[in-house]
């Protein structure tokens, strides 16, 4: 049985900003639904833990599940990894505006796969999020997202680069290139396409 609930979506921004989310968890806003996943595994964090340790620190913040404020989108997501310039972080609150940030990345696991390479990619474009990096260990492989164009679910990244586990990936927006040798990976889970 499948229960609809049609209250608007402005009810949903108001249960999740109240939202008590139990320990070991994370909770996401993406486009009015309330998501919940259960904490990551090993493997997920040593690869987060090796990107955040590339990115310099002297020029940027690597800040782990920041929430993000999309302008005009019922989205709040929650990146495994944002970067953002040292000088652009506001001073307070939970919300870090997507126009102040340079690079978001996810890493995907059998479970947030559908959602890290659809609706976020088009919500983070949406916001104008210069850059998404997507960090795939059962595909074994990276995805580079530029130049996102487009509003609402119908925006998009125009350029996309994939580069295979081993292979530095450029990074021009940070500066770097990204060494991904020791990035480990997952048995392979197959993806569900979008309608």
């Amino acid at each position: 049985m499948t229960a609809v609930d049609d209250r608007p979506i402005t009810d949903a921004v108001e249960i999740f900003e109240n939202l008590e989310v139990p320990e070991g968890y994370k909770a996401e806003l993406l486009r009015g639904d309330i998501v919940m996943m259960a904490g990551p595994g090993v493997v997920h964090n040593m690869i987060v833990e090796s990107v955040q340790d590339q990115i310099p620190r002297d020029r940027w913040r690597r800040l782990q599940v920041q929430d993000i404020d999309i302008p005009d989108e019922f989205s709040e997501p929650v990146p495994d990894l944002v970067v953002i310039e040292r000088d652009a972080v506001p001073g307070s609150g939970r919300l870090v505006p997507s126009g102040a940030v340079t690079l978001v990345v996810e890493v995907v696991s059998k479970n947030s796969v559908d959602r890290d390479y659809g609706d976020k990619r088009s919500i983070y474009a949406a916001g104008k999020v210069p850059a998404y990096l997507i960090i795939d260990p059962m595909a074994a492989q990276c995805l580079l997202l530029t130049e996102p164009t487009g509003q609402g679910e119908e925006a998009d990244y125009q350029v996309e680069r994939t580069s295979k586990f081993g292979m530095p990936l450029a990074l021009d927006m940070l500066g770097i290139k990204l060494e991904t040798g020791e990035f480990g990976t997952l048995p392979p889970v197959k993806r569900h396409r979008r309608p």
